[in-house]
């Protein structure tokens, strides 16, 4: 332990390359305990006054914090800090040793924590107000299904950028899962042919499989799905609609250029085929062309959920619809199937977007994917990747003699989990693996499976083999 020159009551000599970094902070601490340097009742420095004195994310910090307070060496109080707990003996050390921790895991898809200056303390001080002001109507009696009128708006006002739609033509559904849920009953039967991208979203596949849909499945680029194909399926399956991902598309990263927008729209037009448009990640890339609803607002029934752009804890989406006459309809099928949204998480949604929090918690994601996607551009070989700078997640086909399969596992023997390509194939499965980069908690620990990642790219799949 050493001290400032502001003398902070405590102040971490920390080994920086002996894995990840709120381990280290939580482990120093522990053994300054024990060993007298820090006694019980002292007042540990606020979480953001030691990342800057240490020169670390201030989550870093909130995590150390929080390993520690899981140990029983601390305890925080509300409006005071964080205290050494008084009276309790520090428990023993942590058996796990540090170079024996899993690494971070690479396989769900979630956005990465923001880290904007204050962001997390200003979303503490509005979920205490929001509390503080919920109506007993919200709390105590079933609301309206699709949302009210309050929460239409803010659903309107959430998609302005992207797609300008008139409140009465937006419903509030129990996230994106449930929104497709309720389309797909609506505008397909049984045995219906549906077009998606030979790579597609699983839940998607889950949901087709659960209402005995057939998948016809589009050939794809590095752009996104062929307008070509798309025409060939409809003159020779006659589809019902088509589902893709325009944007940000989850698991190859591409996002469809215009001209093809275009064409995809003016292929559905002629033949009388729905889109279903998933704009999961739409809110990531300011830079994207146009959405396929404003090309084709007739057409088109758009989907955007919060859960990849703001919080997956906040499971709404919003979803404009093409055809006000289906507006009855589909408020019918989400009353038989998912039932209302949240009223809660419907509320703080609306909070969200009309106080401009949703929008710095979006600008904060932005910041970080970008920099985890630096990250990863330095750890990765050069190499067959797909990625974009607005995307938490990459695609990875694999090199030379690699299988999905014989990566998956190997990987798995080191404590990392990415996703085989098999969880998104609708066709042959092609050599490819989906890396979540926004899974890991923080940069160390992402840097650390990238590392790990990498150097078994490195090797020939019999030379890694544990097999005798």
């Amino acid at each position: 332990m050493s001290r400032s020159a502001d003398d902070l009551v405590w102040l971490p000599t920390i080994d920086r390359s002996a894995g990840p970094l709120y381990r280290s902070i939580a482990d120093t601490l522990e053994a300054d305990i024990r060993a007298g340097r820090v006694i019980q009742g002292t007042r540990l420095p606020p979480q953001r006054l030691l990342a800057g004195k240490l020169g670390i994310d201030f989550t870093t910090v909130t995590r150390a914090y929080a390993e520690a307070a899981r140990r029983g060496l601390v305890e925080g109080r509300v409006g005071q800090g964080t205290f050494v707990c008084a009276n309790r003996a520090a428990p023993p050390m942590s058996p796990i040793p540090r170079q024996a921790a899993r690494p971070a895991d690479l396989q769900m898809n979630a956005p990465p924590l923001p880290m904007g200056p204050g962001l997390q303390d200003d979303l503490r001080r509005d979920m205490g107000a929001f509390a503080a002001e919920l109506d007993l109507d919200l709390l105590l009696r079933y609301q309206q299904v699709g949302g009210g009128q309050a929460d239409r708006q803010a659903g309107a006002r959430w998609l302005e950028g992207r797609l300008d739609v008139p409140p009465e033509r937006v419903l509030v559904c129990a996230g994106a899962q449930g929104a497709l849920l309720a389309l797909l009953g609506v505008l397909c039967e049984p045995g219906d042919v549906v077009c998606c991208e030979s790579l597609t979203y699983p839940g998607f596949r889950s949901l087709a499989a659960h209402l005995r849909l057939r998948l016809a499945p589009l050939a794809m680029d590095g752009e996104g799905l062929l307008p070509e194909a798309f025409e060939e399926a409809c003159r020779t399956h006659r589809p019902k609609a088509l589902y893709c991902t325009p944007t940000l598309h989850n698991p190859t990263t591409a996002t469809l250029p215009l001209e093809r927008r275009k064409a995809v729209v003016a292929i559905a037009r002629r033949y009388d085929v729905r889109i279903i448009e998933d704009d999961a990640y739409g809110a990531l890339a300011p830079d994207a062309p146009p959405a396929l609803a404003a090309l084709a607002p007739e057409s088109v029934f758009h989907v955007s959920g919060l859960a990849k752009s703001v919080s997956p804890a906040l499971r709404i989406a919003y979803l404009a619809v093409a055809e006000p006459r289906q507006m009855s309809r589909l408020a019918a099928a989400m009353r038989a199937t998912t039932g209302m949204a949240s009223p809660l998480t419907t509320a703080l949604a609306t909070r969200w977007i009309d106080n401009g929090t949703a929008a710095g918690i979006v600008a904060g994601i932005r910041q970080e994917t970008a920099a985890r996607h630096a990250i990863a551009s330095e750890t990765l070989p050069p190499g067959d990747i797909l990625a974009s700078p607005c995307a938490f997640h990459l695609w990875l086909r694999l090199p030379g003699e690699w299988t999905r399969g014989d990566f998956v596992m190997r990987l798995r023997g080191t404590g990392i989990g990415v996703v085989g390509s098999d969880a998104f194939a609708v066709s042959t499965p092609p050599e490819a693996v989906r890396v979540a980069l926004g899974a890991p908690t923080d940069r160390q620990d992402l840097r650390e499976a990238l590392r790990q990642l990498a150097d078994l790219l490195s090797e020939a799949p019999a030379m890694s083999s544990m097999v005798v």
